[in-house]
This record gives C-alpha cells, structure tokens and sequence, in this order.
C-alpha cells in the first residue's frame, strides 16, 4: 500500500508575517505575481513554494536562473509555467506538455478548441498480444489562433521521451497543420501525433487494429 499524502509548505514560522509577506492561509504556499514577486516588492519566491505553480525541480531551477537574470543580468524574460513537460512515471507512463483540457476550455472556451485523439497500439505490444486500445494520445488546438497546439497528453510506453521532444515543439509555436506535415518515423508510438484525424467532438470511435 502506497500512502501519497503530499508535502506541507512550512512558511508558518519563518518571520514572514513580520515582514508582511501574504501566504494562502489554508496551505501555506507563497502567491507570486509573473515575475515571482510578492505582495512585498523585494521579495521574491520560486519553487515549491509558490501558490499555483507546479512542483518539479527543473521548474523550480529554470525559475530561479530567470529570476537571477531579470535581477542582476538585465533580462527580461519570465518562466513560463504553461508549457511544462512532465511525465508520471507508472508502468504505463502519462506525459503531458501545456494545457490539461479542463483548464483550456476555463481559459479559452469550448467553442474555441478542437480536440483530437486516438488510442494507439506499440509494435512491442504486439507478440505478447497485449491489449491493442490501451494507449492514448491528444492535443488540444485553438481555433482561433491558427490551431495551435496549447496541450499535448500521451499515455504510453517511453512517454516522458515522447513528451520531452514534442514540448521543444509547442514552445516554438507547434499547429495542427504542422502536425500534419512531419513525417512520422514508423513504427514509434509518438508517430501517433502526426496522423491524429479525428475529433473528440465528432464521437468517432477512436480504437484501433494495430500499429
């Protein structure tokens, strides 16, 4: 039995209060505004800390570098805490870059976003005959900005190594037509990406036969 009760931010006892830094009453995180400030203009905080954001290391160390540089190094750029890459390592890995579909539809209406998906079945899977509608692949595009992809979800052998590529691509401004044009390298389980055909909202049954 695995007992995952997560980690308490202990900000309760640090002085902050003394200095008039704002932390989220009900679990101690930090809140920030783009730049990692707080409600008090020379303080800052990155990491796990912070109120919303998500917890993973690289995150947290990619801040930080920005941070120094935006401070000491006359920069300008800020983290991006959107498209963030990361895998949940279980036997059958889920990998996710951007938008989970509930947030997008929150930020940009389900009017405005087209969903495509398919189940997908690994060359490996297929001498010891395991399930063939077991993996799953989506991204979400926003129609009104050429259909770019704003969220990409795989559920799969190697996913970290799939994800890790295509959040590369979303940075740069990944679309579905885009997609569409990259010749997938057969038989890989992350060509699955660049021949998705059909619409969540279409109902269409989305198994398949085989890679």
């Amino acid at each position: 039995v695995l007992l995952a009760i997560g980690r308490d931010a202990c900000t309760r006892n640090i002085g902050l209060q003394t200095i008039g830094v704002k932390i989220n009453e009900k679990n101690g995180k930090v809140p920030v505004n783009d730049e990692e400030q707080t409600n008090v203009p020379y303080v800052y905080a990155i990491g796990d800390i912070l109120d919303g954001k998500l917890e993973l290391t690289p995150v947290a160390i990619q801040a930080g570098r920005l941070l120094a540089q935006r401070l000491y190094g006359g920069s300008s750029r800020k983290c991006d805490y959107i498209n963030v890459p990361t895998t949940v390592f279980t036997p059958l890995e889920y990998g996710s870059c951007g938008f989970a579909e509930e947030r997008a539809i929150d930020e940009y209406g389900k009017q405005n976003l087209e969903v495509y998906h398919s189940l997908f079945w690994p060359l490996e899977w297929t001498v010891p005959g395991r399930d063939n509608n077991t993996c799953y692949a989506k991204i979400i595009c926003n129609k009104q900005d050429n259909n770019r992809v704003i969220g990409l979800h795989v559920l799969g052998p190697n996913a970290g190594e799939v994800t890790q590529g295509f959040a590369a691509a979303i940075k740069c401004g990944l679309t579905k037509e885009l997609l569409d044009e990259t010749i997938g390298i057969h038989p890989t389980c992350a060509e699955v990406f660049t021949t998705l055909d059909i619409t969540k909202s279409s109902g269409q049954d989305i198994s398949q036969k085989g890679c």
